[in-house]
């Protein structure tokens, strides 16, 4: 699939999308349509190196470990292989539908992909934040049967339930998370499980003390509470979809659940530029409206408030559009 070659024939006014992920695409990973990992983006590969082993690629608004580039949120931003990564948008359809196709939309669609949904699957989310709605949605729209939203904040749940297509939900301050996925699949689990939370995860009781307290000592760079759960939920044989980010080193993973019961683990940052034409070939044919997200619109200036408003979950706030 040739990528984003149209953006040389752009004119003033014309509207684009832009990947998070810088590509190439000419090297080996891009040629593989694993954007993401593009081997001519990170300048700053030599840091990813010394802790990942080998460097991905370059990422808007991200670490200096993946280039240090500016503009994740910016009114204005310099797009290094602009003739390779931006999609320019079709006249007719409102900023808001297409918006998401920079990332959180490629990103959960990514996820639910990666379980290989069969007819009569049940799949189990961890996090109903926007990615999450979207791994709900995209796991609804490829044939997955049953799709299990967890969260632990009302109005995600229900966003999860009526507008991205749950067939259940789970509180997992009311209830248990492993015990109430067997009562639904007859002791038997989820086929897939989708890890749509990543590093800064949260649940009662004392593991999150436990991780908490490590990381304060600097022993630990992320909290797996969700995933976690989701290897020891997952059916024998099942896959375990990450899409949560992760940034460094976690505790406690339980590896002997994980290979004694044949379970297959996919992850990775989106490859955006490999789903943005046919997702938005979906929207445009009607299958999906990637604006069922949007809980608030603020100009780019109340960019803080609105960090504020997402963190602190003020006004049922989910998810914010930044208009300059």
């Amino acid at each position: 699939m040739e990528v984003g070659r149209e953006v040389k024939n752009l004119n003033v006014g014309d509207r684009v999308v832009v990947p998070f992920p810088i590509a190439c695409g000419n090297c080996a990973a891009c040629n593989a349509e694993a954007y993401s990992l593009c081997e001519n983006s990170n300048p700053n590969a030599w840091m990813a190196e010394k802790l990942m082993g080998h460097a991905p690629s370059g990422i808007f608004g991200y670490s200096h470990m993946l280039g240090g580039f500016a503009g994740g949120q910016a009114e204005y931003a310099r797009v290094p292989f602009a003739d390779v990564g931006p999609l320019k948008v079709p006249d007719g359809i409102p900023d808001e539908k297409v918006l998401f196709l920079s990332d959180i939309f490629p990103t959960g669609y990514m996820g639910a992909e990666m379980c290989n949904i069969q007819r009569g699957d049940t799949i189990a989310v961890w996090g109903c934040g926007p990615v999450g709605q979207f791994a709900i949605a995209s796991a609804k729209m490829l044939g997955a049967e049953r799709v299990v939203a967890i969260d632990r904040f009302r109005e995600r749940l229900d966003m999860a339930r009526t507008k991205a297509g749950a067939t259940d939900i789970i509180n997992y301050e009311e209830s248990d998370v492993y015990d109430s996925l067997m009562d639904m699949t007859g002791g038997v689990g989820p086929d897939a499980c989708i890890d749509a939370v990543g590093t800064e995860a949260h649940m009662p009781g004392a593991l999150y003390a436990y991780d908490r307290f490590k990381q304060a000592l600097m022993l630990e760079t992320d909290r797996p509470l969700a995933l976690r759960q989701a290897i020891m939920a997952c059916r024998n044989g099942g896959t375990v979809s990450v899409i949560g980010v992760y940034g460094g080193f976690i505790d406690k993973f339980p590896m002997g659940s994980f290979m004694n019961r044949s379970l297959t683990m996919k992850t990775g940052q989106c490859h955006v530029h490999r789903y943005m034409k046919p997702l938005l070939e979906r929207i445009q044919n009607g299958e999906i409206d990637p604006s069922f997200v949007i809980t608030h619109q603020m100009s780019l200036s109340d960019a803080p408030n609105g960090y504020g408003m997402f963190v602190n979950k003020d006004d049922n706030c989910v998810k914010i559009v930044l208009k300059p």
